[in-house]
This record gives structure tokens, sequence and C-alpha cells, in this order.
């Protein structure tokens, strides 16, 4: 074997390593100090973030703060929630890796590969290096980097808990129920105003809402289950029952706007086929004949709100809806 042959076979043998060079943290007190107090804050931090995910899942109203009415009192939710998030996790890696970078004991060591399973002395050391590692990480001699991380660990494990509390609980008829009843005005979305028959033109399809009681405030979830389509067609072209045409006006039928497959809005309608279409899966009702299902995964009609009009010529509902809006499986929950 030539001498630079040997020479290569001793490297794969034993590489080496190049000269250690202690950290900064591992010769100097005060900077170690440093670093303590910077981890120290960053699980801090992550246990503030953890707070403000907990106050904005909670606490978060129009009433908490002058600014929620400008944004929204959604978005000011999710905001809080997202950054109270973000931040708790961010730096509680931050925090620990800095810990690890800084702070945690500095060596390097070469491992021989050996076999899959170790003899039982090695897994003795193992076990007793694991137990050497702990110590050296300086949980007893770093009270403060201690007490921090429990914190923002404690802090972080009630994340999940928290926000099992949408999980539950079952909502009961509320998802039955809308702000539609005998009466109710139907009024222009966005707008609010009211609308007469004759603001509707044949083939016209207009997006409503009921009209709420001055100082009510409309909520999302209002908006989720009341929104109506009116349509205006001529009343020789509804292929209807005596029932569900006396629910119409004048050619205005009025129908949920919430598809009742998996609850997207239904905003599509095609003039001359007299057809409303779901963009979300293609689900597609039958203007003419109260909106039943032609294709499509949709499992049943879209729900028809009965109307009529007041003293004042304004078109408004005759009733409730008489069946749940939205997705199918709403009307089988108890």
């Amino acid at each position: 074997m030539s001498n630079s042959e040997s020479r290569e076979v001793d490297l794969i043998k034993d590489p080496g390593l190049p000269a250690h060079v202690h950290r900064r943290t591992d010769t100097d007190p005060v900077a170690a100090k440093r670093a303590e107090r910077q981890v120290a804050i960053l699980f801090s931090l992550s246990a503030l973030g953890t707070l403000l995910l907990i106050f904005s899942f909670i606490f978060v109203s129009d009433e908490t703060f002058f600014f929620i009415p400008v944004m929204g009192q959604t978005n000011a939710h999710q905001l809080g929630i997202g950054l109270g998030m973000a931040i708790a996790l961010f730096c509680i890696g931050a925090g620990a890796i800095h810990w690890a970078k800084t702070l945690m004991p500095d060596e390097e060591i070469v491992v021989q590969r050996h076999e899959f399973r170790s003899d039982d002395e090695d897994r003795a050391d193992f076990v007793k290096t694991v137990k050497e590692g702990a110590e050296n990480a300086g949980l007893g001699r770093r009270p403060l980097i201690k007490r921090t991380l429990g914190a923002a660990l404690g802090l972080s494990g009630l994340t999940p808990l928290l926000l099992l509390r949408d999980l539950g609980p079952l909502p009961g008829d509320d998802l039955k129920k809308t702000n539609w009843k005998a009466g109710t005005r139907l009024v222009t979305d966005p707008g609010d105003r009211p609308i007469r028959p004759e603001d509707l033109e044949v083939g016209a399809v207009a997006q409503t809402q009921p009209e709420f009681a001055e100082g009510k405030e409309r909520h999302l979830e209002d908006i989720a289950k009341d929104a109506v389509l009116l349509i205006r067609m001529r009343p020789e072209e509804f292929n209807l029952d005596s029932e569900r045409l006396s629910w119409t006006y004048e050619g205005i039928i009025a129908f949920s706007k919430i598809c009742s497959h998996m609850g997207c809005a239904v905003a599509l309608y095609e003039q001359t086929t007299k057809h409303l279409l779901c963009p979300c899966h293609q689900s597609t009702f039958d203007v003419t004949r109260a909106a039943k299902v032609i294709f499509g995964p949709a499992a049943r009609p879209l729900p028809q709100l009965a109307i009529t009009v007041d003293a004042q010529g304004y078109l408004v509902a005759q009733a409730p809806f008489t069946e749940p809006v939205g997705p199918s499986f709403w009307g089988r929950l108890s």
C-alpha cells in the first residue's frame, strides 16, 4: 500500500475534529448571565402570547377597544388569536434554540458506528449520559430559565384545551332558527332598503336580509343564516302546487341563499333556464319547481320563504322558514 493510500485509510478511520472554540458564555460569567436573561425574556414573551390568544378568544368584542368597530369584531378576534399563537410558538422555539446555543454544554463527541442494538453496558451508559445531560443543561443552576420555561410551556398547553371549546356544546335548535318571522320586511343587502314588488323587473335577482329593529346589530352568524334571494318571473312560468304558489307574490319567489349541500352561497342565476347554481360543487336548482335539485350533490331543495306585502306595499315574510336552512345534516341535529 502506498503512502497516499495509507493516509486516506487513516482519514477514513478517524477524520479528526477541528480545534474546539469556546463560546463567550463558556468563559465570561457576565455574558452567560446576559444570555440567561435573554432566554428568560423569550420564554416570558411566549407566555404573554398565549395570554393574548386566550384574551382574544374569550373577551374581544366591539366594546373591548375603540379601534375594534373599525376593523370588525371578527377580524380583531382572528388577528388576536393568530398573533398570540405565533408569538407563543415562535418565542418558545427561539428561546430553546438560544438556550442550547449559548448555555448548554458545548462538546464535540465522536460516536463509532455499531450494530443497531447496543450491548447492555452501552445501554446503561446511555441512560447515565442522558441523566448527566439533563443535569448539565443547567435547570437546577438557572432557576430563572426554569421558571419562565415552566410558565411558557404551562400556558401553551392551555391553547389546545381552550380551542376545544369550539367543538361544543351541540348547537341544539339554533341552526334551525333564523331571524325571519311573520311580518318581517325584506331589505336589500347591502343597503338595508325595503323592497316593493315594482322594484324588481322580470328576470331580476336581489339579495336580501330581514329588517332589524333600530339599535339591534346584525352579526356574521345572522348573515350566514338569513340570506335570501328574490327572483322575479312571469307567474305562468311557475310549476308549483297551490301551497307553494301562495308563498309567491306577483311572480316574485324567495329562497334561502345557503346551499343545502355544504352551505356555500348560491349566487348564480341563469335567466334563460331559470336555474340557480352553487359555484362550490355545481348543485343546480330549478326555480320554476320550488328550487328542486336537478344536478349535483345537494340532497334537498333550497328552503322557500313565503312572502307577501304589508300595508305600505313592501315585501314581507308571511312566516318563518318551515325547514332548516343550509346543509341537510343540520336538520337532523337535536
